[in-house]
């Protein structure tokens, strides 16, 4: 469990098919206090630590796992948005963040408004009944708040959000091309809502 806080941006120094996707991260995290078998969130995704050294760690990634996330975001070279797991006790900063993927978002536009940035993101049409005003979205693994939401014909949301520069300066925002993937988790209580919903429709 996460908070959607990030505490460090990584960077992807190897990566390696094998049976599964093999990363080497660079970090700035105190190694000595990260266990083999930790989960640490990057980008959004909840990924465990197999191996570990004075300044990086390896995770290995599925195929389903890869197939789930934003393309390219796994490229050599690529940054992260770090997040360690909660601990009991810890400051819960943002919104309750579980680490899994639920679909992928585009940029749509990125437009100054005083010294932020306000952003604009499609969503696809099976996250859209999740998405709403004033509630939290989680983007590569940082919790935001949605500022607005525009249902599009074909099923599909656009929804909006303000970004401050320490936000931006303190996570991969600070980089924003024409069209970028990301990694979207909707609030863990939408996600049991739409289950409900969902069974309910289907026994009327």
């Amino acid at each position: 469990m996460f908070t959607g806080i990030i505490t460090d941006i990584g960077t992807i120094r190897s990566h390696e098919q094998r049976g599964d996707l093999r990363l080497v991260i660079g970090s700035a995290y105190d190694m000595d206090g990260v266990a083999i078998g930790a989960s640490i969130a990057c980008s959004g995704a909840c990924l465990t630590v197999v191996e570990k050294g004075d300044d990086w760690f390896a995770v290995d990634l599925s195929a389903e796992t890869v197939a789930r996330t934003a393309p390219g975001l796994w490229d050599e070279g690529g940054r992260l948005n770090l997040e360690r797991a909660l601990k009991v006790g810890d400051e819960l900063g943002g919104h309750i963040v579980t680490g899994h993927v639920d679909g992928i978002g585009h940029l749509v536009s990125a437009v100054r408004e005083g010294d932020s940035t306000r952003l604009t993101i499609s969503a696809p049409a099976d996250l859209a009944a999740a998405l709403a005003a004033k509630g939290s979205i989680t983007l590569d693994g940082i919790s935001l708040t949605v500022n607005s939401v525009d249902d599009q014909a074909d099923g599909s949301v656009y929804f909006g959000l303000n970004i401050i520069p320490h936000t931006a300066a303190a996570t991969t925002l600070d980089s924003l091309p024409d069209g970028r993937a990301f990694n979207l988790e909707i609030d863990v209580l939408a996600r049991y809502l739409d289950r409900m919903q969902s069974l309910r429709n289907r026994s009327m």
